[in-house]
């Protein structure tokens, strides 16, 4: 039964190589041709002037999104950033916690409510000294 299998794999492939051989034959008889040739050249120029702006539109995103957000690179930049006193507290009290959401900041430093201590940790995430993430309901930060 496995003999059988095999035969009609081989004589399967031959007649699909024969057709393809012919396929090819008839094809390449085309690539004579220069009005065929030309029209590839110009499909293949519309496909590159496509990439080319598609790569021009996510370069200027790029851009922008650098001047949106300061960018620290090194760990020497972020010891020389200014930021708040109270900046400074919320970054030693996450480097202590490991963790905490806008409600652990909330409670430690006495905000009368969370959207102050999210816009302080939102404001932490941009310059890049926190980055977060939500877990269900909750948002957690952590030190980058």
């Amino acid at each position: 039964m496995v003999q059988e299998d095999n035969i009609y794999k081989s004589n399967v492939n031959a007649g699909f190589r024969k057709e393809l051989a012919q396929d090819l034959e008839k094809n390449l008889g085309k690539f004579n041709d220069p009005v065929v040739l030309g029209e590839m050249l110009y499909k293949l120029l519309e496909e590159r002037e496509n990439t080319n702006r598609i790569l021009k539109n996510i370069l200027a995103k790029l851009d922008a999104l650098e001047e949106k957000g300061v960018k620290i690179t090194e760990k020497e930049d972020i010891d020389d950033l200014l930021i708040p006193e109270i900046d400074e507290g919320i970054i030693s009290f996450i480097r202590k916690a490991g963790k905490a959401t806008a409600e652990d900041v909330r409670k430690e430093f006495n905000y009368k409510g969370r959207n102050g201590a999210s816009a302080r940790l939102n404001r932490l995430c941009e310059l890049q000294l926190l980055w977060k993430k939500q877990v269900g309901k909750k948002v957690y930060f952590m030190l980058r």
